[in-house]
């Protein structure tokens, strides 16, 4: 019985160094680095911020007043929809009325405009608005 719990002891801790060599293994490959990627005013997301003004109700009252910075973060699936929008940012209810915009946007982005590995892929786009005294 002292044998079995033994072997069953070290059983345990070869499998934690193989867990935590692969986790290291994992972090120092290049493959997991995160590229920027440079916007110019030719490419897919323009037409996003630009669909997302000209949708955007400015009239909530509920708005924080001023200059209100926030982040989306959304996908492009493959066949160009925006889906699993998520937004945060200085006040919730423009967090959410961006959410709302973008997720009902009747528009697909033209894979032309992106290369092959950035389709079904996680975007962040900064979002800035400035909301005036009513």
């Amino acid at each position: 019985m002292k044998n079995k719990i033994q072997i069953f002891v070290a059983s345990l801790f070869a499998l934690g160094l193989t867990v935590i060599a692969g986790n290291v293994k994992a972090q120092t490959t290049s493959n997991n680095t995160i590229q920027e990627v440079q916007l110019n005013k030719n490419d897919a997301f323009n037409e996003i911020r630009n669909l997302l003004a000209a949708n955007f109700d400015f009239t909530n009252s509920d708005y924080k007043q001023g200059i209100v910075n926030s982040e989306v973060k959304f996908d492009i699936a493959e066949n160009g929809k925006i889906v699993n929008v998520r937004s945060k940012g200085d006040c919730k209810n423009v967090s959410k009325e961006i959410e709302n915009v973008l997720s009902h946007l009747q528009y697909k982005v033209d894979a032309n405009k992106l290369n092959e590995n950035m389709i079904a892929s996680s975007f962040v786009m900064p979002v800035r608005v400035d909301i005036n005294n009513r």
